[in-house]
């Protein structure tokens, strides 16, 4: 009795212990993700701001001006994004991390500071510079230390804790100055850089530099200290070698079938997912409500709108293991594009100068749909179909030019955006990303595969093969 009561205390003691191993993959993945908070409120910044500009004489801005303090932000991204992953391999996931913290602290400075336009535009791109490059190394050092149990809850903090960002710019815009916004903004790398330095570093990049004490120290730190980690080391040694022998270049992506079909599928649904217009709608989402006379305070809308994404998030985060990832990319650019042609309708019944007092539900209504079925299907997936269609050669070249693609269209739809309402209409110009979105699902029912269920080999060989990929 008293061996078996000493036993079944050993027991609780290991399980408690892996218990807290598990609890420390959960804090350095929040602790990481504080960075995605500080590029939610990067992005969503300008919406609560430019209006007040617009009516502020110490920092007036006009409505070219501020389409370019916008979409400056998506140029910086790109030239962050693209050496994020050498960075990261030469300075390590830990280290590459708490320097990104610096151009974000930078921009916010130099936006308390500004009085000028051209410093505000300065600050916005080097803060993209800050975006882009976490947007590549926050999920990949989440990946790595993650269990196989965990990888998918973990995956998908990154983009909740984007959408809290977008939240909280929306809320701190509403009810605070422009100064105190931006120091407010700035607390958030300040609480990331002093919760993230007591974060283990990447076990995987470790093994890599052939550091394999400091290695096994950090898997005990994550899986708990009664943990063997000698399997996992073999198989983390294994794979660096592999990657070590392995050098791929943009060509690999257009000499197989299988390549191009991955390129096709991957880069379309990126490109949707931006063309749809998301990025605008977030930067000018007062704008908008303010340009719709909704019955609802432009402010409070926004709000609710960047809540329902927040939310919505996390459910996608549930149902896309069990729904899968084709049926939620289709449903999505329905629904985008069904609340898009709502919204035009809306633009064009008030543009004629007939009475919209009793349509005055109908934006938020649309607004509210559309990240709804953005944060559902397109936002997640054009993300996670990059490492799912592609081969371990060709997936870090796939991943930068995926990335490029991304923030450039970033750049073209946010500085496009005022003048084509200017030129066109709102009305004529939500008809434009209703009517891509309409042509997305038609594009992801014939072109892109599923892959719910499905290993890498079982994926590839759909790819390769000759049978005709079916819904």
């Amino acid at each position: 009795m008293e061996t078996s009561g000493m036993m079944n205390d050993g027991n609780t003691r290991s399980g408690r212990k892996q218990e807290i191993g598990q609890m420390w993959q959960y804090l350095a993945a929040c602790s990481a993700s504080c960075l995605a908070v500080g590029v939610g409120t990067a992005l969503a910044w300008t919406s609560p701001i430019l209006p007040k500009l617009n009516q502020n004489s110490f920092l007036p801005v006009s409505e070219d001006e501020g389409s370019w303090v916008s979409s400056l932000l998506a140029l910086g991204a790109i030239a962050g994004a693209l050496p994020a992953g050498a960075l990261a391999n030469i300075l390590g996931r830990k280290k590459a991390l708490l320097c990104l913290s610096g151009p974000f602290l930078v921009s916010w400075l130099m936006i308390v500071l500004a009085r000028s336009v051209w410093l505000l535009c300065v600050a916005r791109f080097i803060v993209g510079i800050g975006v882009g490059a976490a947007c590549v190394q926050v999920p990949s050092y989440i990946a790595e230390i993650a269990t196989p149990s965990t990888r998918g809850t973990l995956g998908a903090m990154f983009q909740l804790f984007l959408g809290g960002g977008i939240l909280m710019a929306f809320v701190l815009g509403a009810v605070t100055s422009y100064t105190v916004f931006a120091i407010l903004c700035a607390l958030v790398e300040v609480v990331f850089i002093g919760s993230f330095v007591f974060m283990p570093e990447s076990p995987s990049w470790l093994v890599g530099q052939g550091r394999k004490p400091e290695a096994t120290n950090a898997l005990k730190t994550l899986r708990g200290s009664m943990y063997d980690p000698s399997d996992e080391l073999a198989e983390m040694q294994r794979e660096a070698e592999e990657n070590a022998s392995r050098k791929s270049s943009v060509f690999d992506l257009i000499r197989t079938r299988g390549s191009r079909r991955a390129v096709l599928a991957c880069f379309g649904v990126m490109s949707f997912q931006q063309l749809s217009g998301i990025n605008a709608v977030i930067f000018y989402t007062v704008t908008i409500f303010e340009a719709a006379g909704s019955s609802m305070s432009s402010d409070v809308a926004a709000i609710v709108v960047a809540l329902v994404q927040f939310v919505m998030s996390g459910v996608a985060a549930v149902i896309v293991d069990r729904a899968g990832r084709k049926p939620l990319l289709i449903l999505s650019s329905s629904l985008m594009g069904i609340s898009l042609i709502a919204l035009g309708i809306y633009f064009k019944v008030k543009d004629s100068g007939s009475d919209v007092s009793s349509l005055g539900w109908l934006p938020l209504t649309s607004l509210t749909l559309f990240m709804i079925a953005f944060s559902v299907g397109l936002g997640p997936i054009a993300w996670m179909l990059m490492p799912e269609l592609f081969t371990i050669e060709t997936k870090a070249v796939a991943s930068s030019l995926a990335v490029m693609l991304n923030w450039f269209l970033v750049f073209l739809v946010t500085k496009t955006f005022p003048a084509m309402k200017d030129r066109l209409g709102s009305a004529m110009t939500f008809w434009i990303f209703a009517g891509i979105m309409i042509f997305a699902s038609v594009f992801e029912y014939l072109f892109v595969p599923e892959t719910k269920g499905k290993t890498l080999q079982e994926i590839q060989s759909e790819l390769n093969g000759r049978r005709a990929i079916t819904p």
